[in-house]
């Protein structure tokens, strides 16, 4: 069980948001919890100040079709980072156990075979009532945190190649 309100985090005024492009890939699939995600996530990126037309928001009907979207995105390389959002709920058969593997291994095959960062926003929960206190219930709301993960992660990648050798918010 999460100890931690998902929705808690420290503003990161990051001086350049506004020229991040950031692609959103979301689940159809199990849409009471996805559209709160996608909404908490474009929330915090238009917070910290990335620009509204620098947002782009793409569709796909269920958390496998994440894999495909995402990686064709970053393939693209029109977007500074990706957010793919779902939701698979455990039910009576193995079938939560293949999505939700197989929707791991693909958002990490975009980390490790692209330059753009993908960010895991997927609940992985046992009941409907877990993925609603984390998708703005008592826990908070996760795409509050893929929105401020994406955004470390493009100045994470931005600041690589800064002479100072700085990297980050000063975040040990």
């Amino acid at each position: 069980m999460a100890t931690v309100n998902l929705s808690d985090y420290k503003p990161l005024h990051i001086t350049n948001a506004e020229d991040f492009s950031i692609g959103i890939v979301f689940s159809e699939w199990n849409d009471f919890v996805t559209y709160n995600l996608r909404d908490a996530a474009l929330e915090i990126l238009e917070k910290e100040g990335v620009k509204t037309e620098n947002i782009k928001l793409f569709s796909v009907p269920g958390a496998f079709e994440l894999n495909y979207a995402s990686m064709q995105l970053c393939k693209e390389r029109k977007f500074d980072a990706v957010i793919a959002i779902g939701c698979i709920i455990r039910g009576e058969t193995p079938h939560f156990d293949f999505v939700s593997s197989a929707v791991a291994q693909g958002i990490k095959d975009c980390n490790i075979l692209t330059d753009t960062p993908t960010i895991f926003c997927v609940l992985t929960d046992d009941t409907k009532e877990q993925s609603i206190a984390r998708s703005g219930g008592d826990l908070g709301n996760k795409g509050v945190e893929a929105a401020v993960t994406a955004l470390r992660m493009i100045d994470f990648k931005k600041n690589l190649s800064d002479k100072k050798g700085n990297i980050g918010f000063g975040h040990s």
